[in-house]
């Protein structure tokens, strides 16, 4: 059985990511280190991206602002943080 509660990777297996808005830095950290991306989630610690950096953060930013490989930071960005984005907007639509 699974130990830990409330963080985003929970939320994930239901197919419905939770707002990242309230992601601290770890929360960050660990959605990464969950999808995959063990060695280039240290970098979202060393640049302390929590969720709502991470909402903020351009396609420019992942790829040149994290120091991390352009071959994952490319997969970061385009199914990770611009899915999260999207996410986001449409679930804050009013």
């Amino acid at each position: 059985p699974c130990t830990k509660h409330n963080s985003p990777t929970d939320s994930v297996e239901n197919g419905q990511l939770p707002d990242p808005a309230h992601w601290a830095v770890a929360d960050v950290v660990n959605y990464f280190k969950a999808t995959g991306f063990e060695e280039q989630a240290n970098a979202f610690q060393d640049q302390e991206i929590d969720g709502k950096s991470l909402l903020l953060m351009t396609r420019n930013d992942v790829l040149t602002g994290l120091s991390i490989k352009l071959g994952p930071a490319l997969k970061i960005y385009e199914y990770h943080v611009k899915p999260l984005q999207t996410q986001h907007l449409k679930s804050n639509a009013s």
